[in-house]
């Protein structure tokens, strides 16, 4: 894993969670509890890189709750032996968020050879918005050290025609890009428009703006890596609409006491039977965290089922399915049912 903020603490505790001390617990929380045989406690992490260095040299288990990290916790995780390595800073810090990380003076690991050494199959990029350099190199590193690359960042790498051949060229698959939450404003919109449009609803105008007090949230107030973030969110949403109409959507605001919450707000205007007009406001409150972590489950697991196929470059279905911006957009419903054909041992799309 590179980057142990937030979503990574959530990831972790969430195999943590349903690992077999769990086995009383409900798995109707996750969407596939099995994906191709691969169960979510299947997952075992080898290896993070981090560059804080309040993080870096603690064990995973650890370093997870250090701040500026504040997901909730929903798991005692015991010790997983993995001490968290220091990665290359480029430009994965960004002007606001370096008020709240202390860079580590050490030299960065060698990450390929860390990758091969520790046995890794697939790299998940938890970096944040605007870590464009950074989140280049470890997909380069992922290539050389023949891993499966998750991109949970907007940076266009599955996304890429180019990025998207040298993975196939150097026999790996990469699935992306920028993830969407199991619960989140994104998804949730996306939802909510396609079924208008499937009932013959006009959509004329509609916002979807969230505020929080996440990372996430404090990187979106520089205007580079917020322009990123909404131009993604923005085609994501268009993407399951068959006509243009004036929308946006993106971080609005970000709230230090909200901590790791999350307050979307929703709004859409249009036209139904004869031109009659409504307006539809929704308002949606979450963990910030948490929110990706189901989906990231499946996409590494989607990511191991192509390494086990011999399967290379961008994964059609696994991205649909789990990201804004994949390389073959879809509707949820069309990309679930992608992605849950793919694994059954179908073509991937």
């Amino acid at each position: 894993m590179v980057g142990v903020g937030n979503c990574c603490s959530s990831l972790v505790q969430g195999v943590h969670f349903y690992s077999e001390a769990h086995r009383t617990c409900t798995k109707r929380e996750v969407a596939h509890p099995e994906l191709c045989g691969y169960k979510v406690d299947d997952i075992e992490f080898v290896a993070a890189f981090d560059v804080d260095g309040k993080k870096v040299g603690k064990d995973i288990s650890e370093a997870i709750f250090v701040e500026p990290n504040n997901a909730p916790r929903f798991s005692t995780v015991s010790n997983i032996g993995v001490k968290v390595m220091k990665g290359e800073v480029l430009d994965g810090v960004g002007q606001y968020a370096s008020s709240k990380v202390s860079l580590d003076d050490s030299a960065a690991e060698d990450v390929k050879r860390e990758l091969e050494r520790r046995g890794t199959e697939v790299l998940v990029n938890f970096l944040p918005t605007g870590a464009v350099k950074a989140s280049e190199y470890y997909a380069e590193c992922a290539i050389a050290s023949k891993c499966g690359f998750l991109n949970a960042t907007p940076t266009p790498i599955a996304s890429d025609a180019d990025w998207g051949r040298r993975f196939e060229n150097g026999g790996v698959p990469v699935a992306g890009d920028d993830i969407m939450d199991q619960l989140g404003s994104t998804v949730l919109h996306k939802t909510i428009l396609n079924m208008l449009v499937r009932r013959g609803v006009a959509i004329d105008e509609s916002y979807q703006l969230d505020i929080g007090g996440g990372t996430e949230s404090l990187n979106a107030l520089e205007r580079e890596r917020s322009e990123m973030k909404r131009k993604v969110k923005s085609q994501s949403v268009l993407s399951v609409v068959p006509y243009s109409f004036p929308l946006v959507a993106g971080s609005s605001d970000y709230v230090d006491f909200m901590e790791n919450s999350r307050t979307s707000y929703f709004w859409i205007k249009g036209k139904y039977l004869a031109g009659i007009p409504f307006t539809m406001d929704i308002r949606l409150n979450l963990f910030d965290g948490p929110a990706s972590s189901s989906t990231v489950l499946d996409a590494i697991r989607g990511l191991k089922i192509a390494l086990d196929r011999g399967i290379s470059g961008p994964l059609i279905s696994v991205s649909a399915y789990g990201f804004k911006m994949p390389p073959k957009p879809a509707t949820p419903e069309e990309a679930t049912f992608w992605l849950e054909d793919f694994a059954a041992g179908k073509r991937d799309r």
